[in-house]
């Protein structure tokens, strides 16, 4: 890292750690006089796949971090630091929040208008379906469930999570978005974690953002964002709810399993407190008629995360 560092200017900036996210990556941020820069460190990941990503999202007018530096041998790159400025933080106020999360939408309906980067995987409806496995395998051991609940998902992934025809950052929430005022148009937006994207469905993106594990989004703005997605598309109203529907159930399936191995594999057992949240959101898509055939699965598979399952995940933390 220091040779990296030394190469590329910022031998001697000073550096103050950032806070990381459920990953292995590390952020540090490098001060040089008034310039800073953001040093990622990710040994198990791709980032020649980080910088190609944000390569391409800015050539759309989007803004992801410019790419100063990169050492794919290492894990490490030097990139832009666009700020503190994310909208979890701003959104103090149903107002504040529907304003960003419209935002944060805008930057969607752009994205959407582009073809997707060539080769990213496919999200395809049998991997889709295949991807709630760690729930059963880490929210609640029930291995015989796993089966019923791909066959029931993956017909209904047929339909409502085709075509799959865009880029979808994946983990596209209010902690993973900036707010950069001095910027224009969509640009405005910061986009920060994108190194897992696919190619899949256009409501993937939007579901992630408007059924945040990590904090409550108010109902008006959910709405809003919605709406604006439609009215910006021309998609079909109903087709677009049951897709949103089924695409968040798969994905709240699968983050109540992440969650959980989080806390047992790596120690972390805050993302427990999480859960009850996750939980809602999926119960809220389940609701959905066109989640008939799934809903009755898992209401037998998975317990509800009252306060002794929730303290049964946190027992399996490793202790320190």
């Amino acid at each position: 890292m220091i040779d990296f560092l030394e190469t590329s200017g910022w031998g001697d900036a000073r550096r103050q750690s950032l806070a990381g996210d459920a990953s292995a990556r590390r952020y540090t941020r490098l001060f040089r006089g008034v310039e800073t820069a953001i040093l990622m460190q990710d040994p198990e990941g791709d980032v020649a796949l980080f910088a190609r990503l944000a390569r391409h999202l800015t050539g759309l007018g989007l803004s992801a971090p410019r790419i100063f530096a990169e050492d794919a041998a290492h894990g490490l790159l030097l990139i832009e630091d666009l700020g503190d400025g994310l909208l979890a933080r701003l959104a103090q106020d149903t107002q504040t929040e529907q304003s960003l999360y419209l935002l944060a939408t805008d930057a969607l309906i752009a994205l959407h208008r582009a073809s997707p980067p060539p080769d990213l995987p496919l999200a395809s409806p049998d991997r889709l379906a295949a991807m709630v496995d760690l729930a059963f395998q880490h929210y609640t051991h029930a291995p015989d469930a796993l089966p019923q609940a791909v066959a029931a998902f993956a017909p209904l992934l047929q339909v409502h999570a085709m075509p799959a025809d865009v880029m979808v950052l994946r983990d596209y929430h209010a902690e993973n978005i900036l707010y950069l005022p001095r910027r224009e148009g969509v640009a405005r937006a910061g986009l920060l974690d994108f190194q897992d994207a696919l190619q899949g469905h256009r409501a993937y993106d939007l579901v992630s953002l408007i059924e945040d594990a990590r904090r409550d989004v108010s109902p008006q703005t959910a709405r809003a964002c919605i709406a604006q997605y439609l009215t910006a598309t021309g998609l079909p109203k109903e087709a677009f709810h049951a897709s949103l529907a089924v695409l968040g159930a798969q994905r709240n399936l699968r983050i109540l399993g992440v969650f959980a191995r989080l806390a047992s594999t790596r120690g972390k057992p805050h993302y427990i407190d999480l859960i009850p949240r996750v939980w809602g959101h999926l119960q809220a898509d389940l609701a959905h008629p066109v989640l008939a055939t799934v809903k009755p699965i898992l209401d037998a598979a998975l317990p509800a995360p009252d306060t002794a399952h929730l303290e049964r995940l946190k027992a399996r933390c490793p202790t320190p």
